[in-house]
């Protein structure tokens, strides 16, 4: 045996001081064959003609999560993926850098030692040079030579292999997620057995909670029980447009701006922890119930299949025991991989087998996914306070849609039986909103309709235009999915004076309303996430007053429900918000606050006219409004104070216009770019677009603390690829403040 591997080395062009490969004997694995060298032999003539798009990544095994941490100290040798010392090559115990599991001398695995000195299992880096990779994925040393593998026998021309769950699998993509052995569960059920039976009628299987949540009629926001203990203290602020107007003067159109910001979390993560450890063995946030619904049709094949599988991956790794987690994978038809699972270490283990199963094929039935996952939500006997839907696809719906009409408006067959009926959507049966946060893969999938279910749902869209952004984009949404600390929040304003009334209430996407008599309105805003801001703006009616020398304008009065507690809060602004009524006054200094917001609010509303123009083919008068608008920002107290918000926004609407320049580059990404600007300013919520996840990106907001963090470890603990430690950005919605510019505003003209 000894001269067959000689001759094998030989033929792969190793030499003693080059790369070694050790072939374990073990009584499972019989000893190789000269077939079988003859055959690694006829694969390493063909290495010139084995590149492809993109590498493998591989994710972690849950045994293994003390790897996934950061050095809490940053030092040059430890910007990157922490890993063990690399010993002698042989010695007793080392750890695979892609699979992360161990490398030990007869446990049935071929080892494969580098040049460089760094070791790996065979078949794991077997599969990550035969796309292309020729350098050591710890240390990034280019390699003169490299291990090669030919497809398995009985599979000629390269086609599938079969992995141990009988499921056709994708050739050289299924090292992505490792391969983890049939662990039994409750009752000795195989953790597959989920993907080979009959789904059951109702999916009411769902994994109990440690703690049975109180399960008796939920209070509504009219008449809750309050209790006077909260989770943490939210803010609420007012700012007046001018803090003066005169007596003699009336206006239809004075603005107050609202802000709110939510508490933090008990315990921001630290950048070596997973959120799992950080946040919720702390008990600082709220567990969640989270379901995927992915698309594994025909056009995922290759490195979009294996990029979601490292994504998710990573989501899988970040919930924590008391998550609830369940894979819906959907191409022709819909099939729910496992029920809603604790994130313990077994349910780990089973979704990432889930994950690593997938394989593409088939056609792309959105709405058939989208309704089992609403299914799961809506059938399952407990419930975890946060609740989630993620849907991606980088697809149209071959099954449900009929072609855009010439408006570019998605027309759907049988109206009455739609899948996104706002009632699927937006109730899981007891009243609780579902959002479904949308993610557009690539540039072939629908954005009208990917941002139409957001819309519906209360969820945003987000547009992953690189496909090696996606586990970045499902980074920041499960940042702050993973930091929930108010729900069921509604604002409530009350006009303080008797001659007042409300002319509107800016709102964006949140649903608000105002009473008959307009000295009343509300704004249901639903769930924050932790430090998470949002700002509405409200115009009153104030009239001529010659009798006093100040004006009480409004009171705020915000109800939410303390995920932890769910316990009803009632948090009443001890002060009204007041004005001035001089008999004269001179010309007044607009509120930075305020003038940050109506920036918002133009720009947002410059976004939806140009999309309009743009879906006409007018894409002169797209371009012309967006023009239009940078120039009117450009003029404000914002922009020549060098606020953020506004440089944001101006670097976005020029983007979008260059996105704009034709038919041909509106169609592959300006229209997908545009709605989920959109999606991200109705909602005040951060959406990945563009280069949105990078550090250096001009195009952020809305981006929470805890969104941060979570985007730094994805980009940061890259498998294979370990990149520099980046000191944390300060990315929040409402910017500290700058030093003003005065603009004024005469209410006496």
């Amino acid at each position: 045996m000894g001269s067959k591997w000689r001759k094998l080395k030989l033929a792969l062009g190793f030499n003693s001081g080059g790369a070694c490969l050790y072939v374990p004997h073990t009584l499972d694995d019989p000893p190789p064959s000269s077939s079988f060298a003859a055959s690694v032999a006829s694969a390493a003539s063909s290495a010139a003609n084995s590149a492809a798009r993109f590498s493998d990544a591989a994710s972690l095994s849950p045994t293994d999560r003390s790897l996934f941490r950061l050095p809490r100290t940053p030092t040059p040798s430890s910007s990157g993926l922490r890993l063990p010392k690399s010993s002698s090559p042989r010695g007793s115990k080392r750890t695979c850098a892609i699979c992360l599991n161990t490398m030990k001398p007869g446990e049935g695995h071929a080892i494969f030692t580098a040049e460089c000195s760094h070791s790996f299992h065979f078949h794991c880096i077997t599969s990550n040079v035969k796309h292309g990779n020729q350098v050591c994925p710890v240390c990034r040393a280019k390699w003169n030579e490299i291990p090669l593998q030919k497809p398995t026998s009985g599979h000629p021309n390269g086609r599938s292999r079969i992995d141990p769950l009988g499921r056709a699998q994708d050739d050289g993509w299924m090292t992505v997620l490792p391969r983890i052995h049939q662990t039994r569960l409750d009752g000795g059920r195989p953790i597959s057995s989920h993907l080979h039976g009959p789904e059951p009628s109702r999916f009411d299987d769902d994994e109990p909670l440690d703690r049975e949540p109180d399960n008796s009629e939920e209070s509504t926001l009219d008449t809750p029980d309050v209790c006077n203990t909260s989770f943490g203290t939210m803010e609420v602020k007012m700012y007046p447009e001018v803090p003066a107007v005169p007596r003699s003067t009336s206006t239809d159109k004075f603005n107050v701006l609202i802000h709110i910001k939510a508490p933090q979390a008990n315990k921001r993560q630290d950048i070596g922890e997973t959120q799992a450890e950080s946040l919720q063995t702390q008990n600082s946030r709220a567990p969640i119930d989270l379901v995927t619904v992915l698309d594994v049709s025909g056009s995922m094949a290759g490195s979009k299949l294996a990029l979601l599988k490292r994504a998710m991956g990573f989501v899988i790794q970040n919930l924590g025991p008391s998550d609830r987690l369940s894979v819906i994978a959907f191409s022709s038809t819909a099939r729910r991989l496992f029920p809603l699972q604790r994130m313990t270490d077994i349910g780990r283990q089973q979704a990432l087998q889930a994950v690593n199963s997938l394989t593409s094929n088939g056609g792309t039935n959105i709405a058939e996914g989208l309704k089992k996952g609403a299914k799961v939500l809506s059938d399952r006997k407990c419930k975890n306070p946060v609740v989630s839907i993620i849907l991606l696809s980088d697809g149209q719906d071959t099954y449900n849609v009929s072609s855009p009409g010439a408006s570019g408006a998605t027309h759907y067959r049988g109206a009455q039986q739609s899948l996104f009926s706002l009632a699927v959507l937006q109730k899981d049966g007891t009243g609780l909103q579902i959002p479904v946060h949308t993610f557009g893969f690539g540039t072939d999938h629908d954005a009208a309709m990917m941002h139409s279910i957001a819309e519906g749902s209360g969820g945003t869209f987000s547009f992953i235009e690189a496909e090696d952004v996606i586990q970045d984009a499902f980074a920041q949404c499960i940042g702050g999915l993973l930091s929930v600390v108010i729900q069921e929040l509604q604002v409530k304003v009350e006009c303080a004076d008797l001659s007042l009334q409300f002319s509107s209430i800016k709102s964006g996407s949140y649903r608000s309303t105002l009473s008959s008599d307009g000295r009343a309105g509300s704004v249901d805003v639903g769930d924050l996430y932790a430090e998470e801001e949002r700002d509405f703006l409200v115009t009153i009616k104030i009239p001529v007053d010659e009798s006093g020398h100040e004006l009480s304008l409004l009171k705020v009065i915000c109800v939410y429900r303390d995920p932890i507690t769910k316990e009803f809060v009632r948090l009443e602004e001890g002060s009204e918000v007041k004005i001035q009524r001089p008999e004269t006054a001179e010309p007044q200094v607009v509120s930075m606050e305020v003038d940050r917001q109506l920036n918002r609010l133009r720009a947002a509303e410059a976004m939806a006219e140009a999309r309009a123009a743009a879906e006409r083919s007018d894409m002169a008068a797209a371009v012309s409004i967006l023009e239009n608008c940078r120039r009117v920002l450009s003029e404000t107290v914002s922009a020549r104070a060098a606020d953020r918000l506004c440089t944001s926004l101006c670097a976005e609407l020029k983007e979008m216009q260059d996105r704009m320049a034709n038919r041909r580059v509106y169609e592959a990404s300006g229209r997908a770019y545009v709605l989920s600007g959109l999606s991200s300013h109705s909602w005040q919520r951060a959406t990945a677009r563009g280069d949105s996840t990078n550090s250096d990106s001009l195009v952020q907001a809305y981006q929470t603390p805890t969104m941060v963090d979570m985007v730094t470890q994805s980009q940061t603990i890259i498998l294979g690829n370990p990149m520099p430690r980046r000191k944390l950005r300060q990315a929040l919605s409402f910017p500290g403040p700058r030093p003003r510019e005065k603009k004024r505003v005469d209410y006496g003209v």
